[in-house]
């Protein structure tokens, strides 16, 4: 399997990739920003569209609308009364914007099936490079502020109390979750990446008794993942994203299952 380069260049960018997702991941449970990352994935999917109607690298497209829309989306999230209908409404629409996009340029229906459930297996050297580098970023970006974040994350008046400027902490998780969310899409796509970005982190909340811990289950799992879900597409020849959809639900329903009978018991 790894005599093949594409086999090569596609573990290296789950690898990083899985990482990245699996450590913003934590936050993104933690602040409750599950449904934020589904409609940050949505507005990456409209970037991505209007970068193929460009001639430019979908990632690119997806990095710009995710980085804007992150902003916007999540200063509406925290002080509009009625948040999830106003998020809805712009999901609904960036979905609709990337579908014109799409129906405007010359590209085949592949690409747009490339966008939305992802292509790792055809990632290139260079985009290998791309998203590396990317996945660097975001992990200083987070380790950078973990302090903070944790705080602010776990325990929100306590970071008050601690006159902790947490807008600011807020501004900068909100542009590593867009870049996450854009990095994570090459691997299942725009609309399946909430699955690394809620699915890892939320069984790790189970498993995990402290933040370090929390972040090395949600790593774990995330790897494992992505690492089965190549393999058994290569055996299979099925959609990878199937593999690590399918390994990363059945984990959390385990674990949740598991936790509640001994609630019970």
């Amino acid at each position: 399997m790894f005599a093949y380069e594409f086999m090569r260049n596609a573990f290296w960018a789950a690898t990083f990739i899985a990482i990245t997702c699996g450590v913003v991941g934590v936050y993104v449970v933690a602040r409750n920003f599950s449904f934020l990352a589904h409609t940050l994935s949505e507005i990456g999917f409209a970037g991505a569209a209007f970068a193929v109607l460009m001639g430019m690298q979908p990632l690119t497209g997806m990095l710009i609308f995710a980085l804007l829309g992150s902003i916007g989306v999540g200063e509406l999230s925290i002080r509009s009364e009625q948040k999830e209908s106003a998020i809805s409404a712009i999901s609904a629409f960036f979905v609709g914007l990337g579908v014109l996009f799409l129906s405007l340029s010359d590209s085949a229906s592949s690409y747009a099936t490339d966008i939305l459930f992802g292509s790792i297996i055809g990632v290139s050297p260079k985009s290998v490079l791309q998203l590396v580098v990317l996945s660097v970023v975001v992990l200083l970006i987070i380790f950078s502020i973990q302090r903070q974040l944790n705080y602010d994350s776990f325990d929100h008046i306590g970071a008050q109390a601690h006159h902790i400027n947490t807008g600011l902490v807020g501004v900068a998780f909100l542009v590593a979750l867009a870049m996450a969310v854009s990095i994570g899409s090459q691997v299942v796509g725009s609309m399946l990446v909430f699955i690394l970005l809620t699915m890892p982190s939320s069984t790790a909340r189970y498993l995990g008794r402290s933040i370090p811990s929390m972040l090395g289950w949600s790593v774990g799992l995330a790897l494992f993942g992505v690492w089965s879900g190549l393999i058994l597409g290569y055996i299979t020849n099925w959609p990878v994203t199937f593999f690590i959809s399918l390994i990363e639900v059945t984990a959390y329903l385990l674990v949740y299952f598991t936790h509640a009978r001994k609630k019970r018991a």
